[in-house]
This record gives C-alpha cells, structure tokens and sequence, in this order.
C-alpha cells in the first residue's frame, strides 16, 4: 500500500471510515428503504435529503410519455440512500464533492441533445446541510440551474455507466464491476503508467487504482462514446493524467491497454473520453473491509450483500463504557450523575441543596464537583467530535439525538463549543435555501468591481486585487484588463 502514518493507516481511508459512520446514518437507509417499498420514489428521495427539481407532468408534456416512462422506470429503481453513500468525497472531512454534477441516465428526446437525469451537490458556501438535488439537464441551452456553478455534467465523475451505484436491482454488479478478484495486469515504463504497489515520493502510486480493470471499463467508456477503440485518459492528480489506447486483435479477444504510439498534442489529451472516477479507483468499502477497518454488518445493506465475502476479520476494540450515570468524586464521597425527568442531575444531592448551590454559585461561590461536571457536560461535552461530525454530514436529527441522550430533552444549552456549533449549523442553513431559491446567483467577488473593502465603506483596501474567473463579471474583467487603466501616478 501507498505510504501513511505510523499507525498504519492510510488518512484516505480514515476518513472514509468515518464517512462510513457517520454520512448515511441507518435511520436514513430504513426510512428510504421503506417508502421505496411502497413505491414512493419521491419520499425515499425526502428521506435521504435529496431534492427534486422537475415535474413528471412537466416532462411528459414536453418530451412525451416515451420519455417519461423510462425516467419514471429509473426512478422507481433509484435507491437514493445508495446513491448517497458512493456519492464523491472530498478529503479531509469526507464532505461530498461540492459544485458537482452528475450524469445518471440518458433519455432519447425529440430534440437534438439527449436528456440526462442528473444529481448536483451545492457549493461550498451553500452545503450546509449536505443535501443533493434530482434534476433534469436539456443541454447547453439549458438555464434552470444557472446559478449552479457547473451545470453541466461532469467527464470525470458520471455514474451512467456505473448504474449499480444507484440502481437497486443492479447493485450486485459492485464486485464484478470492481475488479474484486481480478489480478492487476498493467505494466509500462517509459509510456508511464506502472501503478500497483508503493512507490516512494510518487503520488500516482496508490493501492486504491483499480488498474486491473480498466480495459474492461475503457471499453465501456469508449462504446458509449461512439468509438470501438481509441485512447482515453485517466486522472491521477492535479496536473497528472495518463493517456492510455484500448487495443484489441477482434471482438472475440479480451481488450488489452498500450501507450499511444506517438505523442498527442494537449488540445487533443484536453478533447479525449476520461475515464470515470469510479472505474478508476477501487471502491473505498472494499478497502475497508480487507483492512478489517469496518465490519460489513456496518456497510449499506446492498453493499454489504455484494462484497461481504472480502471481509477481513476486524480488530477487536475497547468495550464502550456505560454513559449513565456519570460518576464524580465530590466531598470525598464517589457521587453519580444521571438523567433525571429529561434532564442532567446530581441524583445523590437533595434538590434543595441543589437549589442553594445554585444560587451561591450565581452570587459567585464555588460550585460543587457535582455540578462542576454537569456545567462543563452542557458547554463541551466528550461527545462533541460526534456532534461536529453529524453535523458535518448534514445529520441533524442524528446530533441531536446524541445531545438529548447526554443532556436529556428538558436541558437548556449553556454558552459553551457545543451551544456555538448547534448555532453555526442552524444559521447555515440559511445559506442553502437561498441558493435554492436562486437568491445567489451573482459571484461573491462581483462587489470588487465597484471598489469596495470588505467593510463597505467605498474605499478599495490596498494591495487588494480580485481574482478571475469564468464567473468574474465582465465590469471587473474590463477593469483588471483594461491598458487604458493608468499606472502611474495621478493625470490631469
């Protein structure tokens, strides 16, 4: 494996193991599974924090009831929570891949370009949350999602041809699809790629490289592109792609993968089919479960039946102690803390005493150990990493759980790290509705071209120079551009 920390453990697949706890908690999956059962799509959506952008009523009375039988056909076999659960991560929290979007099916229309079921995540300023939109793509004409930032669907990260990430009855594909138990056969030296196994200093040498099946899934990628054969790129990292040319004597032999025989210019590597993400790479569950880092019984039910034979004995950790009650060595005697009527409580204080410490303590007394350590339970309490990551991962209903089972449901939240994180993640949210309500569109930087600090008083800040973008507006391009600007000093 591609070299980590001391302990052994490489911090990709720390976060994934953490994602794997905490981003698609099982509440969600029961809840989705059971309105899929029944037929509600729409509701099995709800229940993994999806939203749905279109109208099937909509379709139907611009592209037909062809179309719309297939989408409603798909829908059906959608598995939101599945779809949740391979959706792509970011390091190092493992938050999905913001500003994305992602090609999930193909729908031959009456106009020119074929309709796409898509799924996009919000950017960064908007993913409080986590949640993810259903929506439909007509092409570049398009404008019902102009203010995403990528409307268009991804090359690198589409899931249409990989429907077993998505599609329940297909689901048992995953190992297959993998490359579970295929032997990696891929080796070049001065055409470069030669991937499986550690290489010091080498960031492209990584055991999560599914190399092995790449020709197989380079067919795929290929056939769908229209082409039999050619070459295709795959991304190793920031600045780093591979061109690779699928080869094969005919259709009855296995295709095989070369280097291309003469250099490619970068506008035609730019132009080539990228292999998806997830041909690429091996899936992170299956890592998980050979490094015995997760148990499969943890894994996403349909995951699980697919790869639950490549389980890996997982090393046996410390028995959880008993939360309640709390116990705390108060005035020499060992005294418990424990829920109490919904609240956290000194059980073995009379609340008569209870009340008069309290008031000493409001008139600036000491307080007791008792209530010392129930003080400090409301303001930043042991469970507080758990909060911060259901939190992280848009589980509100799961983080406040985990507060009232500490707290009780009667606690009032005290100043503290755990009241500042409940409220950051409240306020947050409104950053979501309001680019889901288009409220957002214009860039955050469009307010530099009027020559404005940060503190709004008009005034430019010095050496502050915006930058950029595609999404810059044209009055700033014009601005930093510009060569009637003057360098110098003041003209009269």
């Amino acid at each position: 494996m591609a070299h980590h920390p001391a302990n052994g453990i490489p911090p990709r697949l720390l976060m994934w193991q953490r994602v794997r706890e905490y981003a698609v908690p099982p509440s969600m999956i029961e809840i989705a599974t059971a309105r899929r059962a029944v037929g509600d799509w729409a509701g099995a959506c709800a229940a993994a924090r999806i939203d749905v952008d279109f109208d099937l009523r909509a379709v139907r009375d611009r592209h037909g009831s062809d179309v719309t039988n297939h989408l409603r056909t798909d829908l059906r076999r959608l598995t939101p929570d599945l779809l949740r659960w391979h959706m792509p991560r970011i390091l190092p929290d493992g938050r999905l891949r913001p500003g994305l979007t992602i090609a999930l099916a193909h729908y031959r229309s009456s106009g020119g370009t074929p309709l796409q079921l898509v799924v996009r995540t919000p950017p960064v300023r908007a993913d409080a949350g986590q949640r993810m939109s259903l929506a439909l793509w007509q092409g570049p004409g398009d404008d019902a999602a102009a203010h995403h930032p990528h409307p268009h669907p991804d090359r690198r990260f589409r899931l249409d041809l990989h429907r077993h990430l998505w599609d329940r009855e297909r689901s048992g594909e995953l190992a297959r699809r993998c490359g579970a138990d295929a032997t990696p056969a891929l080796a070049f030296v001065a055409g470069r790629p030669v991937l499986p196994g550690p290489a010091p200093g080498a960031a492209a040498h990584d055991a999560s490289w599914a190399v092995e099946n790449w020709a197989a899934e380079a067919e795929l990628l290929l056939r769908a592109e229209g082409r039999p054969r050619g070459a295709f790129t795959v991304r190793l990292g920031a600045r780093n792609r591979a061109v690779l040319e699928l080869v094969a004597p005919d259709d009855s032999h296995a295709p095989s993968l070369r280097p291309p025989r003469e250099t490619l210019p970068q506008q035609e590597i730019a132009a080539l089919p990228v292999l998806p993400e997830a041909a690429a790479r091996i899936p992170p569950d299956l890592e998980l479960l050979r490094a015995g880092l997760v148990p499969a019984g943890r894994l996403h039910p349909l995951v699980a039946a697919a790869l639950a034979r490549f389980a890996a004995a997982p090393a046996a950790g410390p028995a959880p102690e008993p939360g309640d009650p709390h116990r705390v060595e108060c005035r020499g005697e060992v005294h418990r803390i424990a829920l109490r009527d919904g609240v956290l409580t000194a059980i073995d204080h009379d609340p008569v005493e209870l009340r008069r410490e309290d008031l000493l303590v409001a008139l600036g007394g000491p307080a007791l150990p008792c209530l010392r350590a129930i003080d400090l339970v409301h303001r930043s309490p042991e469970a507080l990493p758990a909060v911060r990551e259901r939190l992280c991962h848009g589980d509100i209903t799961g983080a406040l759980t985990v507060v009232e089972g500490l707290l009780g449901p009667g606690a009032v939240l005290r100043d503290g790290p755990l009241r500042v994180v409940l409220e950051s993640a409240a306020a947050r949210r409104l950053d979501h509705g309001l680019f889901r309500a288009g409220l957002v569109a214009e860039h955050p930087a469009a307010d530099a071209g009027e020559d404005r600090n940060a503190s709004g008083t008009g005034y430019p800040e010095v050496d502050h120079r915006p930058r950029l973008d595609r999404r810059a507006p044209a009055a700033m391009h014009r601005k930093q551009t510009s060569r009637a600007r003057p360098r110098t000093g003041l003209h009269r």
